[in-house]
């Protein structure tokens, strides 16, 4: 095969890790994309077999969409944000205790957790029979997206959820 033809196969891998990048790269103000990633995060995105060409267009390309993306802005304090709407760059899940009873999973029911969150299920997700006593819970994000999901300890269901508070 031809590196041409190289090229064009993994011209789709490039973009995708450019779409995929483009948030740290926002974060790293005029950083190129090789020195934001570690060796390993750059070597299993594929990047390594970019020629100097293709590394040069994908960084243009970041440094583009990175002037061109609104700047973040501040937050306040050092609250807890996770899963607030606009004000959530943490994407790190949430291990905690739902205080009170749990009664399964219910769409518009809100789920008050130890740490002081509060989450309203927005999905038709059931778990019917269940009654358990301030179980322990994960809320986490999807893999792509905004949403996320809670999931009672011992149980592979999961609800969509929204913070509320």
């Amino acid at each position: 095969m031809t590196a041409s033809k190289h090229a064009v196969r993994r011209l789709p891998l490039a973009l995708a890790c450019a779409l995929l990048c483009a948030p740290l790269a926002h974060a790293a103000d005029g950083q190129k994309i090789e020195q934001q990633m570690s060796y390993e995060e750059f070597r299993a995105a594929g990047l390594d077999r970019l020629d100097a060409d293709q590394l040069a267009n994908l960084n243009r390309w970041l440094e583009r969409h990175r002037e061109a993306a609104p700047a973040a802005a501040p937050m306040a304090g050092t609250a807890d944000t996770r899963g607030m709407p606009r004000q959530a760059p943490s994407r790190e899940p949430v291990n905690a205790q739902l205080v009170g009873a749990f009664d399964g999973f219910s769409q518009g029911r809100s789920y008050r957790l130890d740490n002081g969150q509060v989450w309203r299920q927005t999905d038709a997700a059931t778990l019917p029979g269940v009654q358990l006593d301030s179980p322990r819970v994960r809320i986490g994000p999807s893999l792509m997206g905004s949403a996320w999901y809670l999931q009672v300890e011992g149980y592979t269901t999961r609800a969509k959820v929204e913070r509320v508070e």
